[in-house]
């Protein structure tokens, strides 16, 4: 059984982007409203018409240099029922393509309306839902971007006010950037087809279509098998740097970085990674060495940072990231800091992080302050240990310093109101990965009632992992059939309570809770908003109560770290308690 969605509190619209080249708008009107409607069909490549009542019907100026100009057809006469199916494209047969009432005290509002209705016409009337089947957003654009605003009718002027607040917020240049790196996605798609001499994919598609969220496969892990997804390497990196760089970054995105993204690996073998115990280097000591900072960023938000990390990020000459740094973090980065992202996705980690480990030792050996900053802590599924064991073997050892981070593997529950351990319901957590070396899927854990189990680098795969928690793996069912062994894995039962946490401390935190006889198709369902994690045990229902007749509920945001502290202690008042809740 499927999810069932909550009424929402108000009627709310299907907002849409109509292409409007070459379309006929029929505009009545003659005050600023038309004029402002006039100017809006005209930037959509739309043809206006605009009729009033007679010559001498007094015109906004704005309309009238329109007119002047022949921008817009002018009809001198009064409105009549058939100008709606006789004005239109021929194409169409005659019909305009929408309707636009400029005054809502228009005597003709209502029949017009109605009119259009039976026809299946477009029309808005301003100020006037209910004689509208469609409405206009408050609209900022920047290039090929646009961001509308909506409040349905319920406060115009607060609606514009909130555009202009979001786009105050972004940085400028992101319509350029949405340009170039839209003329990037095309040329891959061009190059890779004619190479490989066959129509796009359905991945390759993945993301032409702006109002649906990341798949669920948007992480699948991709391996040496899979030879056809190994060619599409640069799409997968280009996708990777829309969804994680932040907006900052990608507005401010130059022609090396589009060539960056646009060289591809020379070979599809992964390179060797760096193990515990390497050959140490031949190569000579230098006489200056500059020093590795290994640092853990947290889950995400900014506040979360440790002191000692957050002085590294401002004294640091090179700052290497990997692409799961959220952009609160970056932001502090000073801008006179070089920083470079890893060209990691699923698949291709081994040698991005080649990369990063070769420009950390050019910087070393330059005498510079080198910031490997990784999100989380870097000792947990971070590959913390092997890029320390890789600066020994290379002669850096004394010039590395580790500095932890907060975990999402604990802090993540924490923000979506899972309290890991509770006394008579969880007495242990264990932290595991979802996905093994090279994609293998590891060793499941056993069922154990009172344990809390969080799997990382788990969703892109998730149905492979809730199989082999709830039944045996096949070599197990081959052990226990020749009775080889005596005590077998406890299995997981379906029913057993989960939440999938992505972005975690993040604005767009989001929260899935349900159990594992679901949760596979909730991920399906609902998209992915990596990164995201999975918690499964009974501590999922500690301080959550599920719905009756819902396989799964959706909670969207992030609401933890919301206290002013600064004005409370300013008062003299103890300082405010609040439990992280969703």
């Amino acid at each position: 059984m499927e999810s069932v969605p909550l009424s929402p509190a108000y009627h709310t619209t299907l907002l849409t982007a109509q292409h409007c080249r070459a379309h006929i708008h029929l505009i009545l009107g003659s005050n600023p409203l038309a004029a402002s409607r006039a100017t809006q069909s005209l930037a959509s490549g739309a043809k206006p018409i605009l009729i009033t009542p007679t010559p001498e019907t007094e015109l906004h100026y704005a309309v009238a240099a329109h007119i002047a100009s022949g921008a817009v057809t002018h009809v001198t006469r009064p409105f009549q029922d058939e100008d709606l199916l006789t004005l239109g494209r021929p194409e169409v047969d005659t019909v305009v393509d929408a309707v636009f009432i400029t005054s809502a005290r228009d005597p003709l509002a209502p029949a017009v309306s109605a009119l259009c209705r039976r026809h299946r016409i477009p029309v808005n009337v301003v100020d006037a839902p209910a004689l509208c089947s469609f409405s206009l957003l408050s609209t900022h654009t920047d290039g090929p971007l646009q961001i509308g605003v909506t409040t349905n009718g319920r406060g115009c002027k607060l609606a514009s006010r909130i555009r202009r607040e979001v786009a105050a917020a972004l940085p400028s240049g992101l319509g350029s950037a949405c340009a170039k790196l839209g003329d990037v996605r095309r040329r891959i798609v061009e190059e890779d087809c004619k190479a490989r001499a066959v129509r796009p994919s359905a991945e390759e598609d993945e993301g032409v279509d702006d109002s649906v969220d990341q798949i669920a496969t948007f992480n699948k892990l991709i391996t040496d098998a899979d030879a056809d997804a190994v060619k599409t390497r640069r799409m997968r990196w280009l996708a990777q740097v829309c969804e994680y760089w932040p907006l900052k970054r990608l507005a401010s995105i130059t022609d090396s970085d589009v060539a960056a993204v646009l060289t591809s690996y020379h070979t599809t073998s992964p390179s060797p990674e760096p193990t515990t115990n390497p050959k140490p280097t031949t190569n000579p000591k230098p006489t200056t060495l500059g020093r590795i900072i290994l640092a853990g960023s947290g889950p995400g938000h900014p506040d979360l940072l440790t002191r000692a990390t957050h002085k590294a990020i401002q004294s640091a000459d090179l700052i290497l990231a990997d692409k799961l740094v959220p952009s609160g973090v970056l932001d502090l980065v000073p801008r006179r800091t070089p920083v470079s992202i890893a060209r990691k996705f699923p698949g291709n980690a081994d040698r991005a992080q080649e990369e990063l480990l070769s420009q950390a030792l050019d910087g070393v050996r330059a005498g510079k302050t080198v910031l490997r900053l990784k999100q989380g802590d870097p000792f947990i599924y971070g590959r913390g240990g092997e890029e320390v064991a890789f600066f020994r073997a290379h002669g850096l050892g004394d010039a590395v310093t580790v500095l932890p981070g907060i975990t999402s593997s604990l802090s993540a529950p924490l923000f979506a109101g899972i309290p890991a351990t509770q006394r008579d319901v969880a007495d242990q957590v264990l932290i595991c990965t979802g996905t093994g070396k090279k994609g293998k899927a590891p060793v499941p854990p056993g069922y154990v009632r009172s344990r809390t189990v969080v799997f990382l680098m788990a969703l892109h795969r998730i149905g492979g992992l809730v199989g082999e928690l709830t039944t045996y793996t096949p070599e197990e069912e081959a052990e226990r059939e020749g009775g080889k062994v005596q005590r077998t894995r406890a299995l997981w039962p379906l029913d057993t309570p989960c939440a999938v946490i992505e972005r975690a401390s993040c604005p767009d935190q989001r929260v899935m809770r349900t159990t594992l006889k679901h949760v596979a198709d909730a991920i399906e369902q609902e998209g992915s908003r990596p990164p995201g994690l999975l918690v499964a045990g009974n501590a999922c229902e500690a301080l959550y109560t599920p719905e009756r007749g819902r396989s799964w509920v959706v909670e969207e945001g992030f609401k933890g770290l919301d206290l002013d502290l600064d004005f409370a202690l300013s008062l003299g008042e103890a300082a405010p308690t609040k439990v992280a809740a969703p």
